[in-house]
């Protein structure tokens, strides 16, 4: 029985980390960069996978071993630098959860042609029960699975109605015909960066799930969280091209919703609602959980009243987009600063994980801090040439 637990506390962490990443913004940049880059979008897919398995391997074993969360390691490796990181960790989970909730309410706009205000409250509503049920973790955990799985096969579907020319996919993953590292830094940190790399790790931590007996469990559910984001990556990746394929107009206004519906019909269309919703309220709900995870550091009250402060910050997401509106490109950009922030928070856990004041006696393997390392650099490496670049052309 306790290993049916097991199991299922693992498969909802994986799916937690996996829907939280597939949010409204993982859905338009990956059709607003397919338009841009075609088939050799499959390459930016890969590079990401492969930097997210290094980013998230690491990451959830050094809270397991330390048994501690983020800020809190990041506290002892130098004072104050956990209190920084939750901070910056925090806005930019906001900022990704007012995108959350307007996606939702555009999910449900399709669906039942409501408003998307009136489906943003609708949103914020389901998201709150959740943590008003008694064991809100398992609740949690069973939501992101079972949304997940819908996100899944509605997308399986819209890409193989489109048609996809899947040999040129294959070929351009591996020998591009253009590399843009904007869009290797936005997928990125819009998959493992800010708070999204530290869900299913710090959701492990809050189930008990911790120590270096638990270790195999916890890089099997990283591997699954990457899995689950992978695949629904690549399917959407493929319905996007099967589209641009036939020379079709992908509607700027709304790209996604525009490739569904040119792939499967009105079918598409509303199996885009459902996507949207499904992908839009996972984030809400991942979002939320998370960065209140971060606040645990600062009082000790937060963890006493921490569903009540994860309904606080729902609340507030809701209400900053009910009152202001939908920011126009804050999806893409929040993502790409969140990728920004990536090669801080993972260099200072590698720093964490060689001190015996957090580790103790464990021994991180060579090879996941060595592959750890080359994420830092590269994704500050590209960091520092997208922002030359964006300055240059700010001040052209």
């Amino acid at each position: 029985m306790k290993q049916r637990k097991d199991w299922s506390v693992l498969l909802g962490a994986a799916f937690l980390m996996a829907t939280s990443a597939v949010g409204p913004g993982f859905l338009t940049q990956t059709t607003v960069f397919t338009q841009s880059l075609g088939a050799s979008f499959g390459f930016v897919i890969l590079a990401s996978v492969l930097i997210d398995l290094g980013v998230q391997l690491n990451i959830w074993r050094i809270i397991a071993v330390a048994e501690k969360r983020a800020p809190d390691i990041a506290n002892i490796v130098l004072p104050g630098l956990g209190s920084l990181i939750a901070v910056l960790i925090v806005l930019g989970g906001l900022a990704f959860n007012i995108g959350n909730v307007a996606g939702a309410g555009l999910g449900l706009e399709v669906l039942f042609g409501i408003t998307p205000q009136m489906g943003a409250l609708l949103t914020a509503a389901m998201a709150i029960a959740i943590f008003l049920v008694k064991e809100a973790g398992k609740a949690m955990d069973r939501f992101a699975q079972i949304m997940g799985l819908l996100m899944i096969i509605s997308i399986v579907y819209v890409a193989v109605t489109s048609g996809p020319p899947v040999g040129e996919a294959l070929v351009r993953t591996v020998a591009p015909t253009k590399i843009d590292f904007m869009s290797i830094i936005t997928l990125v940190g819009g998959t493992v960066g800010g708070y999204i790399t530290f869900a299913g790790g710090h959701r492990l931590l809050d189930a008990g799930v911790k120590g270096q007996a638990a270790l195999p469990q916890v890089t099997s559910s990283a591997a699954s969280g990457i899995t689950v984001a992978s695949i629904i990556r690549v399917f959407l990746f493929l319905a996007s091209l099967g589209v641009i394929s036939q020379g079709l107009a992908i509607d700027a206004g709304n790209p996604t919703a525009s490739v569904f519906k040119l792939a499967a019909g009105q079918i598409g269309y509303k199996l885009f609602g459902v996507v949207m919703f499904s992908a839009a309220i996972t984030s809400v709900i991942g979002s939320a959980y998370t960065s209140v995870t971060f606040l645990r550091s600062f009082h000790a009250g937060i963890s006493r009243n921490e569903n009540r402060i994860i309904i606080g910050f729902i609340l507030l997401s809701t209400l900053i987009f009910v009152l202001v509106g939908k920011p126009v490109s804050l999806l893409i950009l929040a993502g790409a600063l969140n990728g920004f922030i990536l090669p801080i928070t993972l260099g200072t856990m590698l720093v964490a994980a060689h001190r015996k004041s957090v580790v103790g006696e464990y021994r991180h393997p060579l090879f996941l801090t060595f592959c750890g390392l080359l994420v830092v650099l590269v994704m500050a490496w590209m960091s520092s040439r997208v922002f030359i670049e964006q300055a240059h052309t700010l001040f052209a």
